[in-house]
């Protein structure tokens, strides 16, 4: 007996290997033996195990109406989500009505958004439970249309591009300068066809309803009211809540650092957008809106279900997050489709440093217009320049599947959102240390070139004014903003758009504050549709350093198709640039210049204590009518009733230099 126990009780190499402990040195071994000695515990043990049964006996009486209560949730799971709901969307319609009731005008946001939501969920429960009944209705119908679409196609183009001719006559006939973004903007298409890899199999449907989608949020972002009025207060709201960041950077920083220090001022708001984003990913609000934008695209454009995702995904994130939305379909996508992808991340910018720009003072309203026309532009150039010549396995696919991440509750999904933001914030930083820093290494090398053959202030961002020069002057730039138009361009395609939107925002701080046009042979600002012109230029990824990041997220995620990815990248990058240039031309084409308004009533109400944009306007309006002759100053048109121009126009002469001045 006591061989066979020894033996029980071997310690193997397998035991060992999972930690089981040598029962001779435990206290269940001691207790044994203890027993085995005639000790008390053998006496109790009896006793024991009645009293514990008892207990047990006692728990399960005490724990039976929890677990009632839980067998009756887990049976009746749908009736009790329907009721919390149905309270829910009672006390949200009451608030609704009460937000109505005390003030329309202040309550028409709610308005909107509740409209639009409602529409959407009305329209999944019409499809969930009539699609298929009116779908057979309508089949009668259907065919009929088939039959005669052939021809109703070309009669609707034909009525389309007659009423843009129309349009284009009309509208370019007051702002002739605008026909030069015209120009501009059915050049880079014709250059990208001139880049492609199978001219013979464009997809024009795709090209076609791509650009025309991208005019038509043009349209009415920037010409109609109310999508201006959407735009403008989106923009607001954004920067309110952008705003909200000062609580805890201040917390942490002081008040001092992110009053006066960039690093402390701009990139803690990276960190507050990635934790929202987050968040939204969480509760699959984000992915409900990238879902119904792709399928717009998709059923429009006739581009398959997992480019079009990715692309729609890059309104809202960065070149290497939106293939994340379909990476489980990357290893079996086409070279097109690849293609595709890079594209979009090339032609648009990541929410979270949108939210930076946003803070230089750069326009939120144009930001947010010119990421979201950038997809279907993007989508469509991508099929132009790099059309599709192999069978796609997600043709004809009606969705896919899309995962809303692995976080197990809301903290955990905001906690990950700022960790995450981290890498990318120090990723910014140091390339920001190390761009500005090349750069200045470049221009005093280029300067000391120059010297040596006798050209001053030769840097790479003159080289860049003239080589890039004409690009800017067929966006719509005038002639003589072209050249910063230029620089900036440059500065976005061989550094990044971080350091060019810095320095745009640094144009536009001089013309709001009314500062001279120019300083000797500087320019100071450029003008206020030239400021439009480039805000949508810069808007995107399609940089030199972006390639590596492109190649290594893509890699990451299909290590397998390094060499597919390498092949496609150079042509992803130069049709990204063209794509914002491309949105650059329709905001040249489409901008409506700001009305000062009546610059007399603006002269009675100033105090001259400061310059301001709308000053250098009006002293402008005014030194233009003024004459001088003999030494006295007169005055023409309407100042000419005014009496007090000639105090006006002294006052406009501490700030400003001109002619009349010497009166």
């Amino acid at each position: 007996k006591e061989l066979l126990e020894m033996e029980g009780n071997q310690i193997t190499l397998h035991s060992l290997e999972k930690g089981t402990d040598n029962p001779a040195f435990s206290f269940e071994g001691e207790k044994r033996h203890y027993e085995e000695c005639g000790g008390p515990h053998s006496e109790s043990q009896k006793d024991r195990r009645e009293g514990k049964g008892r207990f047990s006996s006692y728990c399960r009486k005490a724990l039976q109406p929890a677990s009632k209560a839980k067998h009756f949730c887990k049976a009746h799971a749908k009736m009790l989500r329907r009721v919390v709901l149905g309270l829910l969307g009672v006390a949200y319609l009451c608030y609704f009505i009460a937000a109505c009731y005390l003030n329309f005008q202040r309550a028409l946001a709610l308005v909107v958004m509740t409209a639009v939501v409602a529409f959407f969920i009305c329209w999944d429960i019409f499809k969930k439970y009539c699609g298929a009944k009116v779908l057979l209705l309508l089949r009668p119908v259907g065919k009929c249309f088939q039959k005669s679409w052939p021809w109703l196609k070309w009669l609707l183009w034909v009525a389309l591009l007659a009423g843009l001719i129309v349009w284009l006559v009309l509208d370019t006939g007051r702002n002739p300068e605008q026909l030069i973004s015209l120009g501009g903007f059915f050049f880079l298409v014709l250059f990208l066809f001139a880049c492609s890899k199978h001219h013979g199999a464009v997809s024009w449907r795709a090209v076609f309803w791509g650009l025309g989608l991208e005019f038509l949020l043009g349209l009415f972002v920037l010409r109609t009211t109310p999508g201006i009025q959407a735009f403008q207060w989106l923009g607001d709201q954004i920067q309110y809540f952008l705003s909200y960041t000062t609580a805890g950077s201040s917390f942490v920083f002081g008040n001092t650092l992110i009053e006066e220090v960039f690093a402390f001022q701009t990139l803690p708001i990276i960190v507050f957008f990635s934790c929202v984003m987050s968040i939204l990913y969480y509760l699959g609000a984000m992915q409900w809106l990238i879902l119904k934008i792709s399928w717009l695209l998709q059923i429009s454009m006739g581009t398959t279900p997992t480019e079009t995702l990715s692309v729609a995904g890059n309104i809202f994130v960065g070149q290497t997050e939106a293939p994340l939305l379909v990476r489980p379909y990357l290893i079996d996508m086409t070279l097109s489709e690849i293609h595709a992808v890079m594209t979009g991340g090339f032609s648009t910018i990541a929410g979270s440093v949108m939210g930076a720009y946003i803070s230089f003072g750069i326009d939120a309203a144009s930001l947010i217009a010119a990421s979201v026309m950038a997809a279907p532009c993007a989508l469509a150039m991508a099929k132009l320049v790099y059309p599709e010549v192999e069978e796609s396995k997600f043709k004809g696919k009606a969705s896919i599947r899309i995962s809303k991440g692995e976080e197990q509750n809301i903290l955990e999904a905001a906690s990950n959102g700022a960790a995450t933001s981290v890498g990318l914030v120090a990723n910014i930083a140091a390339n920001l240390i190390a761009f500005l820093a090349v750069l200045e290494f470049i221009n005093a090398a280029l300067r000391w070139f120059g010297e040596m053959v006798d050209i001053e202030g030769l840097t790479f961002q003159v080289i860049c004014s003239y080589v890039l020069m004409p690009v800017a002057f067929l966006m719509g730039a005038d002639w003589a903003d072209s050249p910063v138009v230029a620089e900036l361009l440059g500065i976005k395609i061989f550094l990044n758009e971080f350091v060019a939107y810095q320095q745009l925002a640094a144009y536009k701080k001089n013309r709001l504050m009314g500062l001279e046009e120019w300083d000797g042979n500087r320019k100071q600002w450029i003008s206020e549709r030239a400021e439009s012109i480039t805000t949508f230029a810069l808007c995107g990824f399609a940089n030199l350093s972006s390639i590596g990041i492109t190649l290594g997220g893509l890699a990451s995620m299909v290590p397998q198709r390094k060499g597919d990815l390498a092949s496609v990248v150079l042509r992803a990058l130069l049709t990204g640039i063209c794509v914002s240039m491309l949105n650059a031309c329709l905001a040249g084409l489409l901008h409506v210049p700001t009305q000062v308004g009546d610059c007399a009533v603006f002269f009675s109400t100033a105090n001259f204590s400061s310059t301001s944009y709308t000053m250098y306007t009006c002293c402008k309006q005014l030194f233009g009518s003024s004459v001088l002759q003999n030494g006295t100053v007169s005055f023409t048109g309407s100042w000419a009733e005014q009496a007090e121009s000639v105090l006006w126009l002294r006052e406009c002469c501490v700030y400003y230099n001109h002619t009349s001045c010497a009166g």
